[in-house]
């Protein structure tokens, strides 16, 4: 599945859910006896202060696109540059409630996996498992050429001797704003200096899907599997406005299994939803948890 698009253009506006903690109860209940998996998108990490593309108070944003990456030597210089800054927010970010109840609902065995459309690999942090890193991850860089890959650290250790104070000189300037997909808002670069593959000289590249890719095959496998192993689909932050996340819901469907999406704002997948709560993950996740672990220890 190729991910389209040309700019993120923010969600309309929508009220949120009343009676948030009925809404939990709801979905407690229709957890219930279930073995669910999780689909999870930007909205999950907002509250760890990773800013998504389509809440209803995000600017537009235009995504990286694999042809601008490939386009010429100079966008990539351009791209690294302000990746060097971007990528160090995500590094630094922490997970928030959200990710935490749904590792307690992992640890419960509510919860089967982790499917997530997010590069900011919160989820293992978390302590969750497995995760299945439908986008790639920010924490990883592969060849073009030759298939190396390294990690995002080593790479910023190299960068940063090729660059010595680039970052400190880019701070003092003020504040960046910094993208979903760990790029940030930077104009004037510099001479910042890229490097290429120590091992064939190829094009590095974050291992993330940039719109207009394909998600590799086995990735997708590995998600239809956790779908297709579990009772109930959990979409949790996600809009589902790209075909990659929303497949997985019209497959549970197809089965015949019940899908919850939570989500602040309207999904492309609302008409399919058995319950659709418009509230903030952090907030549902986690009653929906006590809930649960409240209902057995009953039963103890």
């Amino acid at each position: 599945m190729r991910i389209r698009t040309t700019a993120w253009t923010p969600a309309a506006p929508t009220v949120a859910d009343p009676d948030p903690d009925g809404r939990a109860e709801q979905l407690a209940e229709l957890m219930d006896g279930r073995r669910a998996v999780a689909l999870t998108g930007a909205g999950l990490s907002t509250p760890s202060g990773i800013p998504d593309y389509r809440s209803p108070d995000s600017p537009v944003r235009r995504p990286m696109t694999i042809e601008a990456f490939l386009s010429s030597p100079e966008s990539r210089r351009r791209y690294w540059a302000r990746n060097h800054l971007g990528w160090r927010h995500m590094d630094a970010a922490a997970p928030n409630a959200a990710h935490r109840a749904l590792r307690t609902l992992q640890d419960a065995g509510v919860l089967s996996g982790v499917i997530t459309q997010n590069v900011d690999m919160l989820h293992m942090k978390a302590g969750s498992r497995p995760v299945v890193d439908l986008h790639g991850s920010y924490g990883r860089v592969r060849c073009l050429g030759c298939g190396e890959q390294v990690s995002r650290h080593r790479l910023a250790e190299a960068l940063e001797a090729a660059n010595p104070g680039y970052a400190d000189r880019v701070a003092s300037r003020g504040a960046i704003e910094v993208a979903p997909d760990a790029d940030a808002a930077l104009e004037d670069i510099g001479d910042f200096v890229m490097l290429d593959c120590e091992r064939c000289g190829g094009v590095l590249k974050p291992d993330i899907v940039y719109f207009g890719e394909t998600v590799g095959p086995d990735v997708v496998a590995q998600a239809f599997s956790l779908v297709d192993d579990a009772d109930l689909l959990l979409v949790a932050g996600s809009s589902l406005t790209v075909m990659s996340g929303l497949r997985f819901v019209r497959r549970a469907v197809a089965a015949g299994k019940p899908v919850a999406i939570v989500n602040r704002g309207r999904t492309r997948g609302d008409d399919l939803a058995t319950l659709k709560i418009d509230h903030r993950c952090e907030v549902i996740l986690p009653a929906v948890a006590d809930r649960i672990a409240a209902a057995r220890s009953t039963l103890l």
